[in-house]
């Protein structure tokens, strides 16, 4: 399903073209941009209920000598994996720790060597004379690095919208799209105030397709017939003639 079906359809299903507003403060909302709200609304719900592969990603960045800390991509949401790469392209996967523990174990800015462990730090900050906190994350490391060593991460991250894409097509539109269409009308109505007969039936149909979008990222996409087997289901009891 592409934006335009999708925009279509929304207002097709509500029965409601969505026309153009006015906030208390005299500046109107368009009918794009509501409609584009459910949309991204419901982008985020799935995204944060099903963890399909397209919402990983994967970067390569470089430690700092005797620099324990690390920047997040300004897209980062949670790490999949953080590998260190040494100099003969051997890869050395890092355990997450709290912060508390890196502390505790490499007490002083000199105890150098390459990492084996990570945590989320907290904020970046910048390096002005008056440093000011961003709104990205980093990571501090443990030990500090010993050199600059390549680091290979695999993170989590909202993939485009589909109100932003630039052919109005994304790996949800095009492979699920009906959780993200009944999730847009769960928004929708809601944003209606509609009826809740009508509320909770498009909540039920969002969930069933929820259910089948689940089977698929979290089933189907981490398994295979030869490690897991094929996918059985129980026969029917047989009668044989016995009452």
């Amino acid at each position: 399903m592409t934006y335009d079906e999708l925009y279509a359809n929304i207002q097709a299903y509500t029965e409601n073209t969505f026309p153009e507003t006015y906030l208390a403060d005299g500046s109107a909302v368009s009918t794009k941009t509501q409609i584009d709200t459910f949309i991204k609304q419901a982008e985020q719900r799935i995204f944060n209920t099903v963890q399909f592969p397209s919402l990983r990603k994967n970067v390569t960045g470089t430690t700092t000598l005797n620099n324990k800390y690390l920047s997040c991509p300004s897209d980062f949401l949670s790490v999949y994996s953080m590998a260190v790469i040494d100099a003969a392209g051997v890869y050395e996967y890092l355990l997450n720790k709290d912060v508390n523990f890196i502390r505790q174990a490499y007490p002083q800015p000199t105890d150098t060597a390459m990492p084996k462990y990570y945590a989320l730090f907290g904020p970046t900050t910048t390096n002005d004379a008056t440093p000011v906190i961003t709104d990205e994350l980093s990571f501090i490391l443990g030990p500090t690095p010993d050199a600059a060593y390549s680091v290979e991460l695999h993170y989590y991250y909202y993939p485009e919208s589909i109100t932003t894409a630039a052919d109005g097509r994304t790996w949800l539109g095009d492979n699920f799209d009906s959780v993200l269409l009944y999730g847009s009308l769960v928004e929708a109505y809601t944003f209606m105030k509609g009826e809740q007969d009508m509320v909770a039936l498009y909540n039920q149909k969002y969930m069933e397709a929820l259910a089948m979008a689940s089977r698929l990222g979290d089933g189907l996409e981490r398994s295979d017939a030869y490690r897991s087997g094929q996918s059985r289901v129980a026969p029917l009891p047989q009668n044989n003639g016995v009452k």
